[in-house]
């Protein structure tokens, strides 16, 4: 059997795994050409992708306030803070999300903000969510999300009571 040299292709696929296999990410050569990278990190503070480190699916966080709805991010427009590494649609939101990420990150590191009232720790899907009091949250489930709009209240004052313990059982 011989050995075959593999022609390297503008994708990069060999170091994209190597990459992956890391701990990094990379977001694609620059207009110079130039590869960079957002730093992944491995998290449950926030809910991610435990494979690519990614957060909330690659959905941009910023498109929930500006379009009312989840989109999808890109790949180009990558940061890394708190352990993840988050996807935007631009550089505008990209460059708001790392001034703010308290403000426009979802509330309670991506869990849903009901289960977390009860005291456990379950992953949200950024396609069930809720803007209240300008934070978002997502949601496990969409009847979660339903309750949630009801009374924001009753789950938040309870979900803001046991977030500090379940965090500190979450890995950083």
């Amino acid at each position: 059997m011989t050995a075959q040299r593999q022609e390297s292709s503008p994708s990069r696929p060999g170091i994209a795994l190597i990459s992956l296999v890391a701990g990094i990410c990379l977001v694609g050569p620059s207009p110079g050409g130039v590869w960079s990278a957002a730093q992944a990190a491995t998290t449950e503070r926030v809910v991610v992708n435990r494979f690519s480190g990614v957060a909330i699916e690659g959905f941009d966080p910023l498109a929930y306030f500006i379009d009312g709805k989840p989109a999808q991010g890109s790949a180009e427009f990558e940061a890394s803070q708190a352990g993840a590494v988050w996807r935007f649609q631009n550089e505008g939101n990209r460059a708001s999300f790392l001034a703010h990420p308290e403000v426009y990150g979802p509330q309670f590191g991506g869990y849903d903000p009901t289960d977390v009232a009860r005291g456990i720790a379950v992953a949200g899907n950024p396609r069930f969510f809720a803007i209240s009091a300008q934070r978002l949250y997502l949601f496990s489930l969409e009847a979660n999300r339903d309750a949630f709009a009801a009374n924001p209240g009753r789950f938040l004052d309870e979900a803001r009571k046991r977030w500090p313990a379940l965090q500190d059982g979450l890995s950083q």
